[in-house]
């Protein structure tokens, strides 16, 4: 069979089942938007920014399980594509980038629009590909798409000369091969028998679920777990989703806005069992302090994230869902009253969530209203950006679904909100897609509001607007001696705004009004926008402060604590 260079990329995604590609073209990858034409089982998602295109990709991914796809031109096209290509790799998303590329004769003469984007892309990647013959395409391809989805998933970039994409030639299509999931290890099972005699001989223990978690499709094994040992489990915040909420053994979010009672028992413990999670500053605080009187048991994909961080006591190498599939029968459902009732105390007299009473409208307010419709619809996916706003959804939010709440974790990307509700929108088109943004974040993606009006697509934000830079105007006041510098972020008239882009929007200054706006956007056939004009003055707490431990653990001063018990 004899196809353009173009027409084999076309084909070999159709053959790893991508159905949607988000994109932006330009003169390098022409040749492949011109095989599009031949090819309408590819939906191609017309972003107004090759940054979203990434975002897009990430979102569309973390909710179906599949690859996402995102394409660019060379140079510009290319690096704006780097931001979401890391945010991937951060938050263990698989991902495929292809690039237009100049012509072969072209390569190194700085010519019009060429960079080495493989060389600035290779820290980000788990790999890069420089295809440089026609003939190489269909096995290039074929190993991306496995690479990216074999151990802990990432993304991988194909770099493709223009030429090459124009090239007739032979072809002959691998094999589709998926990546397995690795069977658990003689030595990890070996290791999991002694995680089980930690785990039953433990008095005061506690289960850390993170992100790895859903991506092994392991919700069920942690649910059985915690609910055969008894022991209570925390979240990271991209493992929000990994146990539900609402079971009387969810603690919630631990780390730098995690909640008091997690942080205070994650010092107390004696047992600390990690799954799917890196232990990451944001979670540990200061490493040193990290769980002074506890062991600690890590299980992970990643080899490279063991011990990294923080001295581990056992080491278990494997998929999260495989190593609790063979962990779970080995433990007993040992009773802790006096753990619980520790816990249970903190509970009642440090409550995190309780909001300061205030005249003005508190986000606080906004995100429990926002709660009663994820309630009402355990469907709904949250998508955040990166702020203060995303952590008040992460605190007031319920969970009880995996993948239902979408993020930039490891990366912490502004601007992220949008275009990744937008490819949680494709992906899910008969679910409620939220985007839970900041005034800040929202001023760096919000062209992408047409593509959601020219794609139909119904994703409802909810701005919260509270004028500033939120997170950053809190560390300046309580660690720069309150010199607000570069803070204030004055934004358009978001209303006249969405209407030019032809999305309804509404404004929202009063608490008895959030509500029924809220239930007025998930009613409106079509995107739809509330800005929330907010408090500027609510910081978010608890917060552990930088350099200080979990036992550091600052709670809101407005809100005085009972002595605990």
């Amino acid at each position: 069979m004899k196809l353009k260079g173009a027409e084999i990329i076309c084909e070999s995604l159709l053959r790893e089942g991508v159905d949607t590609i988000f994109g932006y073209p330009g003169g390098a990858i022409l040749p492949f938007y011109d095989a599009l034409w031949s090819y309408p089982q590819l939906r191609h998602i017309l972003v107004r920014h090759e940054q979203s295109a990434a975002h897009a990709a990430d979102g569309y991914s973390r909710v179906t399980g599949k690859v996402g796809v995102c394409v660019a031109t060379s140079g510009p096209g290319a690096t704006n594509l780097v931001t979401g290509i890391m945010g991937a790799k951060a938050d263990s998303v698989p991902m495929v980038a292809i690039t237009g590329q100049v012509a072969r004769a072209s390569l190194g003469s700085e010519a019009f629009q060429e960079c080495d984007i493989c060389s600035i892309a290779a820290s980000t990647t788990k790999k890069t590909f420089m295809v440089m013959n026609p003939n190489d395409l269909a096995e290039t391809i074929r190993e991306a798409f496995y690479v990216t989805q074999e151990g802990r998933p990432g993304p991988v970039l194909i770099d493709i000369p223009r030429d090459v994409q124009m090239e007739l030639t032979d072809v002959t299509f691998p094999d589709v091969v998926s990546a397995s999931v690795p069977e658990v290890s003689e030595e990890a099972s070996e290791r999991l028998k002694e995680a089980a005699r930690l785990i039953n001989e433990a008095e005061r223990p506690l289960i850390i679920s993170g992100h790895g978690v859903m991506t092994s499709g392991g919700n069920k094994e942690m649910l059985a777990l915690a609910e055969k040992s008894g022991i209570p489990v925390i979240t990271t915040l991209l493992g929000l989703g990994s146990f539900p909420s609402g079971h009387p053994l969810s603690m919630g979010m631990l780390g730098m806005h995690g909640m008091y009672w997690s942080n205070l028992s994650v010092d107390q413990a004696d047992l600390i069992v990690g799954v799917g999670m890196r232990f990451d500053d944001r979670v540990t605080g200061k490493v040193d302090t990290f769980a002074p009187h506890a062991r600690i048991i890590h299980m992970d994909i990643d080899p490279s994230q063991i011990g990294r961080n923080v001295p581990v006591e056992v080491a278990v190498v494997g998929d999260a869902k495989a190593l609790l599939q063979e962990l779970t029968p080995m433990v007993n459902n040992t009773p802790h009253p006096d753990w619980m009732q520790f816990i249970s105390n903190l509970k009642q007299d440090h409550p995190s969530l309780a909001i300061p009473p205030s005249d003005q409208l508190q986000a606080q307010q906004v995100m429990t209203a926002l709660d009663t419709l994820l309630r009402e619809d355990e469907e709904t996916t949250i998508v955040t950006g990166v702020g203060q706003h995303q952590m008040w959804a992460a605190q007031y939010l319920t969970f009880n679904e995996s993948d239902s709440f979408v993020s930039s974790g490891g990366l912490g990307a502004m601007g992220f909100e949008l275009p990744a509700a937008l490819g949680v929108q494709v992906a899910k088109p008969g679910t409620p897609v939220w985007a839970v943004a900041g005034d800040g974040g929202f001023q760096m993606t919000l062209q992408e509001l047409v593509t959601l009006t020219e794609e139909k697509l119904p994703v409802k934000i909810a701005l919260i607007n509270n004028g500033y830079l939120g997170m950053v105007k809190q560390w300046q006041e309580m660690y720069y001696d309150g010199h607000l510098k570069a803070v204030p972020v004055d934004g358009p008239d978001f209303i006249k705004l969405c209407e030019a882009y032809g999305v309804g929007a509404i404004r929202v200054t009063e608490q008895e009004d959030v509500l029924p706006a809220l239930r007025q956007a998930q009613a409106h056939d079509g995107p739809f926008l509330i800005e929330f004009v907010v408090d500027s003055n609510t910081n978010v707490y608890p917060m552990v402060p930088p350099g200080g431990s979990l036992a550091d653990t600052i709670e809101d001063p407005a809100i005085a604590p009972n002595p605990t018990n």
